[in-house]
């Protein structure tokens, strides 16, 4: 009778622990099925993350090239421009287009263009008023057909000029192509005119030479001649206290 109820608790044990055993399986199952349906979430969350912070570059800015704009060689006008640089020296530059080209070759033949060759003719119109053949004297300048600028050399001080740009045939015909404007260039000379009377503004220097307390009117009076507000020799005006 022993036998049988240690037998038959033992066998109550059994399925006490077979059931606890079952149960616990599911549970684990369950816990699994939980945690492998929700990891993934977790991890495209935490990739995404990454992604975002470490893995996707960052979109560059577009480069733009800034643009400048490009200064042409020429302008398709015809012009001739001369300019002053000191008593001794002149600069001209200037534009042929292929009009006029073609308006010499039409005028004096195919073949005038290159059988004469370009010269820079320099007029000096000092003292009179030029009508286009009272011309003081000229000097002649060789140039290339292929500059379009020139430096040149007059030693003309204080003188009325202005230029030519043109075509010399062999037998020594000036064809004119452009004229400039005239120019006036500088002396060498100090200048000789002088102001013999200046203009003072009275009221300007009473104000330049207001007393304050404790000033000099001497001092006052040479710190505003080393300024250039007093003209030299004229005597101090008299200098009153300020009334009370």
């Amino acid at each position: 009778m022993n036998i049988v109820a240690w037998v038959l608790g033992f066998a109550a044990i059994l399925l006490l622990l077979a059931v606890i055993t079952w149960r616990t399986g599911i549970s684990r199952k369950a816990l699994r099925k939980k945690i492998g349906s929700s990891k993934p979430s977790h991890m495209e969350e935490f990739a995404d993350e990454i992604a975002g912070d470490f893995l996707v570059a960052p979109t560059p800015y577009p480069k733009t090239k800034q643009q400048h704009p490009d200064i042409p060689w020429q302008y398709g006008s015809d012009r001739l421009v001369l300019m002053v640089r000191d008593p001794n020296w002149l600069f001209a530059y200037w534009e042929i287009t292929a009009a006029k080209q073609d308006e010499f070759s039409q005028q004096y033949g195919q073949s005038a263009w290159g059988s004469s060759r370009p010269v820079l003719r320099v007029y000096d119109v000092t003292g009179v008023e030029f009508n286009g053949n009272n011309a003081n004297n000229y000097i002649d300048f060789a140039i290339s057909d292929y500059v379009d600028n020139w430096h040149l050399e007059v030693s003309r001080p204080n003188s009325a000029l202005f230029v030519d740009v043109g075509r010399v045939f062999p037998d020594g015909r000036f064809i004119t192509l452009l004229r400039s404007n005239i120019v006036h260039t500088p002396s060498m000379e100090f200048s000789n005119l002088i102001d013999e009377e200046w203009m003072w503004i009275e009221g300007i220097y009473r104000t330049v030479t207001k007393l304050h307390p404790g000033s000099s009117p001497l001092m006052m009076e040479e710190i505003s001649q080393r300024m250039g507000l007093v003209p030299l020799g004229i005597s101090s005006p008299e200098f009153t206290a300020p009334r009370k």
